[in-house]
């Protein structure tokens, strides 16, 4: 029997030899198609191809490609479990043609796959064509298929649409009959509904082109777009007409069987069947970036999480179940999608993390449950606000209430969830319109309510498409926007992050099929990302496609100095100690700053100790690790948060760097911080970094500014550079320039000492000229001098030569240093108690048009502006000797 990684196989080397690039299956959040939310056929990633928009290096391609159908439109969540072929999970298998071949190749190939290298019998096979298709009935006709077994359909349900405009073709389809002891009819008739006659194959020709007015005209690029669904060929080809019994299914819930102790084929099958199947939807997309959320998708995983959750619970698991069949999954589809190992503790993380806080709301929502159902009357529907309440207090999503009730043959009064939905959405709107923000912000809330918040992208992809909800043009909302104009653009998912947390939101370009603007910058309000942009050429509507794409370049240093920031904020820490806590941040591209608590100014070794561990770390080059988790849960395991920032119920938390001193859940974590802002993907990204140094930011908060990447690389190019001209002009080596101008210091030293004393010397000679005589005033000699050439600490050492000389007696000296006065006195030992330095000074200092002067009643010292005063200062500190 072949299993189902065997019948992939088999497909995709068929098409191989048949001259196909065998192409990796898409994300399941496409990049290319704002209107999905999850990517649900293998068309998805050719879109552009089919269209002309995109050319690649082949003309057939082949794919498995992994689906969910989970949310929207396209929403099997309520069937799953309960029928043979629903799934939120599938692959689909798939050859196409872009302008290479057509009908006369397409319709061979298939019917050559399933007949021969799948040995399907013939005589069980039907073909459905539309209905004026003569060409692909013809064809089908000779490969082999009796015309009674060719049906001609007239519905849409062959002929396949992009949407109300663009690309669309008719339809062929292949049905397998699995006999009449199950009811059914074939396609076309009354009983098609059935479960005999089941689809196994589609083909679309793409050969037409649809316009509003409802015209087509043929493409002049042709194409084919095939899906066989693995898991309904799988069934088949294992001799069953249930999805659920292939090999990978039976292994899935055999697993599911033993952890929960609970018969895999009894009663409580379906249970085993809702684990497997959503453990493949949260696995393949926690992989592919979804995380569970309160939004968005990461609300749609939410409510499949807590759906197999709920239906482990109802096997009676009183521990968390789903994270422990994680490598079973791993095991069987690892192979196949790399993706799936390669985040395996994640997925486990996530799951188990989630149906640990699920379970602790779980027996009291069932509670509730219970006792609304218990005032109903028999049969009665649950009332709206008590499927309000289970969703709004304990995290039920309605569908979860509804599944529950199911087995309960009950429903719910949708309606009036509803109306206590929109109860709760009106009390929010008045209490944020008084909570004091802007006024003109209320329109941001308006396009939150009516379009829903937007979905941020940015963390896997620095490119998506987006559809245009909202244009806002000098504070109005506008349906179109002209080239010159500057606009406020809304779309319904984006990578452009909007400044939070100290990063800066992020620049580049949108463009829709009739024009262009330039993103300047981002930010957010009421959980709308408002693009601040200018249109540079055409117009943009609302309504429109568009292709978002991030300044790459400006991310990448953004991203480096972000992450940067946190080994930063460790590495304080770990040199000033537990104290340090981030006052602040500014994650720019051409520098990070980064506030800490800290009462003093780093020392050079202190400085110079944090920047070689944080480059230490970078070298390192670890993986940088997100995790989402509770905020409690995250500081149990040492992660710091950022100041300012408001959490909710669940953080992003962020880790990097192996260190044996660790923290984290491994106790080697080095750096774990919550943070909801873009980093790199390992440290070794960073580059490097250069610590600027740390000034004072405010009382008790300093701060660091630093450098990354480019920018670090040519600061220190710049600081070479001028090292290299000091060693220059120093006529030394750049390593000897230290030693160099210490040597220089030294001999500068040693001549300015004697110009000091040459000075003093011709101070005490007079200047060549006969120097003055001590007088006698009131009994005390008194020696007084006006000196040029000497500097103001030159005055104290002269003033002690004069004591000496005297003996006995009091000296003032006033010296012109460059146009304002220096002013010293002494007075020997034996005289301060009659006559003061200070005194002299201070009234000498007043003389020559300053304040002030101090020093000891033996030797004082003051200044002034005004040296042409100097007699008068000599005959001030005579007064005061006089008394």
């Amino acid at each position: 029997m072949a299993s189902l990684n065997d019948i992939r196989s088999t497909f995709l080397g068929y098409f191989e030899k048949n001259g196909h690039r065998v192409v990796d299956s898409s994300p399941l959040v496409p990049r290319n198609d704002p209107t999905l939310m999850f990517t649900n056929s293998g068309m998805v990633q050719f879109k552009n191809l089919f269209t002309g928009v995109e050319h690649r290096d082949y003309t057939r391609a082949t794919t498995a490609q992994k689906c969910v159908r989970a949310g929207g439109k396209h929403n099997d969540l309520d069937n799953v479990g309960y029928t043979a072929r629903h799934h939120t999970f599938f692959e689909m298998l798939g050859n196409f043609s872009f302008g290479d071949y057509f009908k006369k190749e397409a319709i061979p190939f298939a019917w050559e796959l399933i007949t021969k290298e799948f040995g399907i019998p013939k005589d069980k096979l039907y073909a459905t064509v539309f209905h004026t298709d003569d060409e692909a009935f013809e064809i089908w006709k000779k490969v082999g298929v009796p015309e009674d077994r060719i049906i001609r359909i007239a519905t849409s349900d062959n002929f396949w649409q992009m949407g109300p405009t663009g690309p669309c073709g008719p339809c062929t389809e292949i049905f397998y009959d699995h006999g009449d002891h199950i009811w059914g009819g074939p396609p076309g008739s009354p009983e098609e509904d059935g479960d005999r006659f089941i689809e196994i194959w589609n083909i679309v020709f793409m050969q037409n082109e649809q316009f509003e007015d409802g015209s087509m005209r043929e493409l002049d690029m042709q194409s084919i777009d095939t899906g066989m669904g693995l898991e309904r060929i799988g069934a088949l080809l294992q001799g069953s007409h249930d999805n659920y019994d292939t090999d990978l299914f039976k292994a899935l819930i055999e697993s599911s069987a033993h952890q929960t102790g609970v018969d895999p084929y009894g009663d409580h099958n379906v249970h085993h069947r809702v684990i497997a199947d959503h453990l493949r939807s949260t696995s393949f997309l926690i992989a592919d970036g979804v995380m569970p959320s309160n939004e968005g998708r990461g609300y749609v995983l939410r409510r499949i999480m807590r759906r197999a959750m709920r239906h482990a619970h109802l096997l009676g698991a009183q521990d968390p179940v789903m994270h422990r069949l994680v490598p079973t999954l791993v095991g069987l589809m690892g192979q196949a999608y790399p993706e799936l190992g390669r985040a395996q503790s994640l997925i486990e993380e996530t799951l188990l993390t989630e149906e640990t806080r699920f379970k602790a709301t779980l027996d009291r929502g069932l509670k509730l449950l219970d006792e609304e159902l218990g005032k109903l009357p028999e049969g009665a529907a649950l009332p709206g606000e008590a499927a309000f309440k289970l969703y709004d207090t304990y995290g039920f999503p309605l569908d979860l209430t509804q599944d529950a009730l199911r087995e309960r043959e009950r429903i719910v009064d949708t309606e009036g969830f509803d109306a206590a939905m929109a109860e709760q959405k009106a009390k929010a709107r008045a209490a944020w319109s008084g909570s004091g923000e802007a006024a003109d912000a209320t329109i941001w809330f308006d396009i939150a309510e009516e379009k829903g918040t937007t979905e941020f992208l940015g963390y896997d992809t620095e490119h998506a498409e987006g559809q245009i909800m909202a244009l806002v043009h000098d504070g109005a909302r506008v349906d179109r926007v002209g080239k010159g104009e500057e606009v406020q653009l809304v779309v319904n998912q984006t990578p452009f992050y909007a400044e939070a947390g100290g990063q800066v939101g992020d620049t580049g370009l949108i463009a829709s099929e009739t024009g262009k603007a330039r993103v300047r910058d981002t930010k957010k309000v009421a959980g709308v990302f408002i693009h601040f942009a200018t249109v540079e050429d055409g117009e943009l509507s609302v309504g429109q496609g568009a292709e978002l794409s991030v300044d790459h370049l400006r991310r990448t240093a953004i991203r480096a100095n972000h992450s940067a920031t946190h080994l930063i904020h460790e590495a304080l820490r770990e040199e000033l100690g537990d104290h340090v806590a981030q006052r602040g941040s500014l994650n720019a591209p051409d520098r990070l700053r980064f506030d800490f608590s800290h009462t003093k100014a780093l020392t050079a070794q202190e400085m110079a100790n944090v920047s070689r561990e944080v480059n230490a770390y970078i070298r390192q080059n670890a993986p940088v690790e997100t995790r989402i988790m509770t905020p409690d849960d995250a500081r149990e395991i040492g992660a710091q948060a950022l100041f300012g920032e408001k959490y909710g119920d669940e953080v992003r938390v962020v880790s990097m760097g192996k260190s044996p001193t660790g923290k984290g859940t491994d106790g080697n974590t080095y750096s774990i911080e919550l943070c909801g802002g873009t980093h790199v993907n390992r440290t070794g990204d960073i580059g490097l970094c250069v610590i600027l140094g740390d000034s004072a930011s405010s009382a008790g908060v300093r701060r660091i500014e630093a450098l990354t990447g480019k920018e670090a690389f040519a600061y220190l190019q710049e600081e070479a550079q001028r090292m290299a001209e000091v060693a220059g002009t120093l006529k030394t080596q750049p390593a000897e320039v230290v030693d160099r101008v210490k040597t220089l210091m030294d001999e500068r030293r040693k001549l300015e000492d004697e110009v000091a004393k040459l000075r003093r010397e011709l101070a005490m000679s007079g200047g060549g000229a006969a120097a003055p005589e001590a007088e006698e005033v009131n009994g005390v000699p008194f020696f007084a001098q006006v000196l040029s050439g000497v500097s103001g600490r030159d005055l104290p050492p002269l003033i002690d030569e004069h004591k000496t000389r005297l003996g006995t007696g009091a000296v003032l000296l006033v010296a012109d240093v460059d146009g304002k006065a220096a002013v010293a006195a002494g007075v020997t030992d034996d005289l301060t108690d009659k006559v003061s330095a200070v005194d002299l000074v201070r009234a000498a200092v007043a003389e020559l048009g300053g304040k002030g002067g101090g020093g000891r009643p033996d030797m004082a010292q003051g200044g002034g502006k005004d040296p042409s005063n100097a007699d008068a200062a000599i005959q001030a500190a005579k007064t005061i000797i006089g008394g």
